[in-house]
């Protein structure tokens, strides 16, 4: 008897949780008013995702050779001089080192990255998953200078690390390799080429063998007009997401993420699976429209506030390269400078007027001094470029488009640094620290590679720039 009791129960029990399922079990109706909020939280959570993916398609559906370090995957494409004055392909082109860039497929199989012996030369080869984070930087900081092989493996791989390699382990199963070498001028492009020819990639399974031939199969039905920022921001909420999601099924999202994804997952974005906006109810498909136009506003809204000001300077030394749940730091960097570095490699101060609170105009001549021992800490170099309101370099008597610390300033006689930055000549005796300005508006940006502490923790803030 008690055993038909009980069997009885259990029957009763399981038909009302199939009519009445448990409240813990189901999944909350969301509101329009919740639906547009968390839009926008995914459209920022997946804006690298995104920007990435469009720009590897962009940067490796092309012969090498024939655009700015573009190429097919698994190679590296080097740039072999400077930028030209007329150059309009990359907005604050750097004029300290030259590029070294590679798109890397490791859904095949690891790959090996090699790096030559530069006998004490600065280089870096920061590598970015798909998330736009940097997960590993070989180079001068963190590896040295001596020959090096490293090995970098896709997500789940656990084969054995051959002998005398760094095992790099990476997030996403593609990475972008972002390299750069110091270059002391046009005269050192000759060293500096012997460097990037050691640069190379080599699939595991191959180590050791006749390097094969990289191929490249033209896909035309890739956008390799549109800039990829434009592209990604361009497209309709439903495109963006579902485009998201497939993503999404390949690229693993961080471990931290998990907050994210189950918020995500009110709207219907789930690992592992498509996207439908169709399949939502009519009224939160029609808020979510709105989303790409809200986050963007919401993205530019907020640029101001990333940043430290000090005299006269934007300073980001915190929360680069790698952002954590700080997504939408992580989504401007994207937006503004995809490939950003991390600020123990390099940080990039911007100037953004002169003592007196004024942008910058080549209707007026400044000097920026610097006190004897003050100025910028590096344990590598420093420079300053000038550019353009749109950001480019700007075409001039010396063809010069930087100051750096390997250059023959004039010093005063305390010791001290003045540079100026002027339309005119500073007089033929001050023109080793002379970077020529345009007549109209125009701006500056810093760069310290290999920043000492105190550039980091804001102890150094570098000077204000005088109008004379």
């Amino acid at each position: 008897m008690l055993l038909l009791q009980t069997l009885t129960a259990v029957a009763l029990t399981v038909a009302a949780a199939a009519i009445f399922p448990l409240v813990s079990q189901a999944q909350p109706k969301i509101t329009a008013e919740e639906a547009h909020a968390i839009g926008v939280d995914a459209y920022i959570y997946f804006y690298p995702l995104l920007s990435m993916d469009v720009t590897r398609k962009q940067f490796t559906n092309i012969e090498p050779g024939k655009e700015f370090g573009k190429g097919p995957m698994n190679m590296f494409i080097s740039v072999p001089q400077y930028p030209p004055a007329d150059f309009k392909g990359v907005v604050r082109s750097n004029f300290d080192t030259l590029y070294s860039i590679a798109w890397l497929d490791l859904s095949k199989e690891p790959l090996v990255i090699a790096a030559p012996n530069t006998d004490g030369r600065f280089y870096l080869l920061p590598m970015l998953d798909m998330w736009s984070d940097v997960f590993a930087s070989p180079g001068w900081r963190t590896t040295g200078t001596e020959a090096g092989q490293f090995l970098v493996t896709p997500p789940g791989w656990t084969g054995a690390v051959p002998a005398g390699m760094s095992h790099l382990p990476a997030p996403t199963p593609f990475v972008w390799v972002i390299g750069r070498t110091k270059t002391d001028g046009a005269e050192d492009y000759a060293a500096v080429h012997k460097i990037q020819a050691g640069y190379t990639v080599t699939p595991l399974s191959r180590l050791g063998k006749e390097p094969e031939a990289v191929t490249v199969k033209v896909d035309p039905a890739v956008d390799m007009k549109t800039p990829p920022k434009i592209q990604v921001d361009s497209m309709s909420a439903a495109d963006y997401f579902t485009y998201a999601a497939e993503l999404l099924k390949v690229n693993p999202p961080h471990s931290t993420d998990q907050p994210m994804l189950a918020q995500i997952k009110r709207l219907g974005i789930e690992v592992g699976k498509s996207f439908s906006m169709d399949a939502l109810d009519p009224q939160i498909q029609a808020v979510l429209q709105r989303v790409p136009q809200d986050a963007q506003a919401l993205m530019a809204w907020k640029v101001p506030t990333l940043a430290r000001e000090v005299n006269g300077w934007s300073m980001n030394t915190d929360t680069m390269g790698v952002y954590g749940n700080y997504y939408l730091k992580r989504a401007i960097v994207t937006q503004v400078g995809l490939g950003a570095n991390l600020p123990e490699d390099a940080i990039y101060p911007l100037n953004i007027g002169d003592s007196n609170g004024k942008p910058l105009d080549g209707a007026n001549k400044y000097v920026l001094h610097f006190s004897k021992g003050e100025t910028p800490p590096v344990n590598a170099f420093w420079s300053i470029t000038l550019y353009d309101p749109q950001g480019f370099q700007v075409g001039n008597s010396l063809n010069r488009f930087a100051v750096s610390s390997w250059m023959p300033f004039k010093h005063n006689a305390d010791g001290s640094l003045d540079l100026y930055f002027q339309n005119e000549s500073p007089g033929k005796d001050l023109e080793a620290n002379w970077l020529p300005a345009p007549k109209g508006s125009f701006n500056l940006t810093m760069r310290l590679y290999g920043p000492k502490a105190e550039a980091l923790n804001g102890q150094w803030n570098p000077p204000a720039i005088k109008p004379m």
